[in-house]
């Protein structure tokens, strides 16, 4: 399924749509925003990305001249994030955007920042304080779309290794229990080795190389991120018998799954997860409510997964994702670069010197978001007391293949 398809799914499925209601629009003249991001993960490059985004849209009219926008970098420590956070609330924050290193630990100060009227949007990684605002991904199922179309791939049979993300977050621990949960149906795979590559390519390496040491017919390998990292370790170990590998979107990776001499190797990838875009895309939302072109009627807003496996990947000729394409010749950008930081549906405002630079297109202004689409709950992920759906750890854009006898 193309991004296309998976965008118009994301918009009009069982999520439902919003349509944008409020107050009508606020004139710089009027109002002036004071807006923090927060940053966990710093030298990450998913997190730079997503920060660059967003910092970009800051500086895209009319935001330029409406919003005071400080970034603050708390990194890994929970308690650090918690002062910075109570810091921001102290300075005035009219809106803080954050990506929140638990779901739970930092719910107390969400609370402080909602009492004292600040808008809290968290991107990506979630939370379960009511008052806030998840914009993510979490909800469109990536661990139990990827690892079943692993399985099909590999005829429900093979070697498997699973590479975690950070330890923690709501998205490692919501992604890996549907993917064990698909993997744990067919008795033909088996989980030979797993650990944590906490969405870093150098330490995925690092870690498929040791487990590919132990098990040289390893046949496939699912990752959220550090994707071109763990295949960067087949192609240096085993060069000539590579294999089924889903996880992220680095350019360089969508290149070598594209490559028809890798995939005459035996290289089957798959492009998803959930993109540094999400990032930019929650600053939109977040801005549209916090001027009140916006009003959401719930608190969990699901970013579509994107989702390009090997046949689908479509190079661009310009610096923006236009036309359906989604990669960017050898050399354009380095192979490390997250396609999935740009959306040309969601987020046209953003071109590769938003993402590379954290700069405003020039001549760029914010388009108005004509609809958002609504997520469903998941307990102790984007909410507190509340009840998932039946399905809501099962795969919905891929088909199961019968059990092998």
């Amino acid at each position: 399924m193309k991004l296309s398809t998976r965008l118009k799914s994301a918009l009009c499925g069982a999520g439902g749509l919003l349509a944008l209601a409020g107050a009508g629009p606020v004139h710089a003249a009027d109002n002036h925003y004071k807006v923090f991001l927060d940053m966990s993960y710093s030298g990450n490059i998913w997190q730079a990305a997503a920060a660059n985004g967003i910092k970009a849209l800051a500086e895209t009219a009319p935001y330029d001249k409406q919003v005071t926008f400080k970034t603050v970098i708390s990194g890994t420590d929970v308690q650090h994030q918690i002062s910075d956070l109570q810091s921001m609330i102290a300075d005035g924050a009219n809106a803080i955007i954050l990506y929140p290193l638990s779901p739970t630990a930092l719910n107390r100060v969400i609370r402080q920042a909602c009492n004292q009227h600040v808008l809290v949007f968290a991107y990506d990684s979630t939370v379960t304080e009511p008052c806030a605002y998840n914009v993510s991904a979490i909800t469109a199922r990536y661990g139990a779309n990827s690892a079943q179309w692993m399985v099909n791939q590999m005829g429900g049979k093979g070697e498997v290794v699973i590479n975690h993300g950070v330890a923690g977050t709501s998205v490692t621990k919501t992604y890996d229990a549907e993917a064990v949960a698909v993997f744990s149906k067919y008795p033909g795979i088996k989980v030979v080795g797993e650990f944590y590559g906490n969405w870093n390519d150098a330490t995925s390496q690092e870690g498929v190389s040791r487990i590919l040491a132990a098990h040289p017919n390893l046949n496939a390998i699912w990752t959220v991120d550090g994707t071109y990292g763990s295949l960067e370790a087949v192609m240096k170990n085993r060069p000539n018998q590579l294999v089924t590998i889903s996880g992220q979107s680095n350019n360089g990776y969508r290149l070598l799954i594209a490559n028809k001499a890798m995939q005459d190797k035996g290289l089957k990838g798959l492009s998803s997860s959930s993109g540094p875009a999400v990032g930019p895309y929650a600053f939109k939302v977040m801005m549209e409510v916090l001027t009140g072109k916006l009003k959401l009627e719930h608190h969990n807003v699901q970013y579509p997964l994107p989702w390009v496996p090997y046949q689908d990947v479509k190079m661009c000729s310009g610096d923006r994702f236009v036309d359906g394409c989604n990669a960017f010749p050898e050399g354009k950008v380095p192979p490390l670069f997250i396609d999935t930081a740009m959306d040309g549906a969601l987020l046209p405002e953003l071109s590769l010197q938003s993402i590379q630079e954290g700069k405003a297109t020039p001549g760029a202004t914010m388009q108005a978001l004509s609809s958002v689409a609504y997520a469903g709950n998941l307990p102790g992920i984007n909410c507190g007391d509340c009840k998932a759906s039946p399905d809501a750890m099962e795969p919905d854009l891929v088909k199961p293949i019968p059990v092998p006898k």
